[in-house]
């Protein structure tokens, strides 16, 4: 990420074990403090996203998912009434 992007600042509050172990961590990577934090910062809410945002289903998940979809269910007395009340409400 190029400096001059960098446009944006932001401050934590840290215990003084954290920030030794965080200054120490930095050094062995050869990175200033601000660029080890804001890298595996970074990596951390890549990853928090991914997690959030993504499913991963089994063999057997996903058997039955995709079975669903390509053979879905016909609608329930329920569901056709749900419909007619929603296409009445909404004019649709």
């Amino acid at each position: 990420m190029a400096l001059a992007l960098r446009t944006e600042r932001t401050e934590a509050r840290l215990l003084p074990e954290q920030k030794r172990r965080i200054e120490r961590a930095a050094r062995l990577k050869g990175l200033s403090l601000s660029d080890f934090i804001v890298q595996h910062a970074d990596e951390a809410a890549r990853k928090t996203i991914q997690e959030h945002t993504s499913w991963a289903l089994g063999d057997r998940d996903r058997d039955v998912f995709v079975q669903a979809l390509l053979h879905p269910p016909k609608p329930s007395t329920r569901m056709r009434d749900a419909a007619r009340r929603y296409k009445k409400h909404t004019g649709a």
